[in-house]
């Protein structure tokens, strides 16, 4: 049986550290759907087409070959520090709204998980569009505030300076794009169940998860 554990939140919510904490525990595969609309807007900015322009859009996604692993491969250039920056970070949104864009990599996102019989996938329509029928789904959030203090972290990792402030207007805009969009729009699914992370650590969110993994596939 194919076991799939859909993960979706906004940004900051932990999506990225909590599915490959759970995608080790159970040892299946992990696919970041962000990261592909990301490369794929990073192919957009590079080829200088206009981040509105629809059509345009679809015809890179089509276009691309983005692989993904420890590394994100954009026709085998590595682009994996290039997709969390400002510009890729700033476009993305507009890029992913797109429902052209979003059959292209949905139908890439349903071949990924059938070749490999199941995986851990998180992005932000994974439970209500791209695996209706996953085998669990969770939906993480966490506070503003918190949120944006991880946000902030991840961009000093990245030796990018910006004040909290700053990185929480910008996820509160990225939110709002997200939630709004016709095609697809950022939401829990009905039978998801929704985690807050805040001021609870990695561990004790991924072995929820796994819990709910192993009884829902013992049921089966």
């Amino acid at each position: 049986m194919s076991v799939v554990v859909a993960i979706d939140g906004p940004s900051g919510s932990g999506k990225s550290t909590v599915a490959r904490g759970v995608a080790d525990a159970l040892g299946l595969d992990v696919l970041d759907t962000g990261a592909m609309y990301r490369a794929v807007t990073q192919a957009v900015l590079a080829r200088g087409a206009d981040p509105h322009d629809a059509a345009a859009c679809a015809q890179i996604a089509r276009d691309v070959a983005v692989d993904l692993g420890e590394r994100v491969l954009l026709d085998g250039v590595d682009v994996t520090s290039a997709i969390r920056g400002p510009e890729v970070t700033g476009a993305v949104s507009t890029v992913s709204a797109h429902p052209e864009v979003r059959s292209v990599l949905v139908d890439r996102q349903r071949s990924w998980v059938e070749a490999r019989h199941g995986g851990v996938v998180e992005g932000r329509d994974i439970g209500t569009v791209v695996f209706s029928d996953a085998t669990v789904k969770v939906f993480l959030t966490a506070s503003d505030d918190e949120r944006a203090r991880r946000r902030q972290r991840d961009e000093h990792d990245a030796q990018r300076e910006v004040d909290v402030a700053e990185v929480r207007d910008d996820l509160a805009r990225r939110d709002h794009l997200d939630s709004s969009r016709q095609s697809s729009p950022l939401k829990a699914a009905p039978d998801a169940e929704a985690m807050d992370t805040t001021g609870r650590s990695v561990t004790e969110v991924v072995d929820h998860i796994v819990q709910r993994v192993r009884a829902a596939t013992k049921a089966d």
